[in-house]
This record gives structure tokens, C-alpha cells and sequence, in this order.
């Protein structure tokens, strides 16, 4: 399953938010810097979703394309 992602790196909270129709804002403690904020998401998502994530697109931008393995 692919989803779209709205980052907010380097916030004063860590939470997912929901949007719908695939799409989630999610505000991350890490800043942007040295990929720090993607190495976050990555497990933040994982936590989220139970299973693996991986991001697809938007590695250096703040709107992301994630993969979320539907094996189970």
C-alpha cells in the first residue's frame, strides 16, 4: 500500500495524524538534517502501521511517497 506523507521535522511533538484517502501528517522530533528526520519517520511509521515501511519519493522534501508492506 502506498501512502503520501507531510513531514514536520524538528516540532516539539512526535504524532501521525490521519487525513484520509492515504494521507497522513506526521510531526517528527528529529531536525532535517543528515537524514536524521527520514530515519525517524521510518521507524515512527513502522511503530504506527505494525509492519514495514519504506520511503519511496521525497527524500530530501518535506512531502513524502511511502511503501507499507501488506505481507503479513
Amino acid at each position: 500500500m502506498r501512502i503520501e506523507v507531510n513531514v514536520r521535522a524538528n516540532s516539539s511533538r512526535e504524532e501521525v495524524i490521519d487525513s484520509g484517502d492515504g494521507k497522513y501528517k506526521v510531526f517528527l522530533r528529529k531536525p532535517a538534517i543528515e537524514n536524521k528526520a527520514n530515519v525517524e519517520l521510518v521507524k515512527v511509521m513502522n511503530k504506527y502501521f505494525g509492519k514495514k515501511v519504506s520511503i519511496l519519493k521525497g527524500f530530501s522534501s518535506n512531502r513524502k511517497m511511502l511503501e507499507v508492506d501488506d505481507a503479513d
